[in-house]
């Protein structure tokens, strides 16, 4: 490729050599949040029992509202998970006893991570 460069009112003539080079790939793209840098990745995720309320959603548990042996009703409120400063409810898909508390408040949770057990 020639090129013509002025330097001081002098032009010249060059000629540069182009090597091609491999086009860079996209990493994790961030909007908002800290500044950190996500790289994402597999995550796994302990296995729940068939009775056990999922998180839907990454997060850290803000509250729990139910204690173990608890009766509950379809649709109560069993605690409430934070994420990126929202709050979601986590309500009993059907009504039951608590068995087991799988988490407690400030616990970080992936998305399918059992949060509580069900009888």
């Amino acid at each position: 490729m020639k090129l013509k460069v002025t330097v001081n009112g002098i032009a010249y003539d060059i000629d540069v050599e182009v090597e091609e080079q491999e086009a860079p790939q996209l990493g994790a793209i961030v909007i908002g949040g800290s500044g950190a840098i996500h790289t994402p990745t597999t995550a796994s995720v302990q296995a729940a029992s068939a009775n056990a309320v999922v998180a839907p959603l990454a997060g850290t548990v803000a509250r729990v509202l139910v204690e173990e042996g608890q009766e509950i009703a379809a649709g109560e409120v069993l605690m409430v998970l934070e994420a990126m400063k929202m709050e979601t409810e986590i309500t009993a898909p059907k009504a039951g006893t608590v068995a087991r508390i799988l988490v407690e408040k400030g616990t970080p949770v992936k998305a399918g991570e059992g949060l509580i057990e069900l009888d």
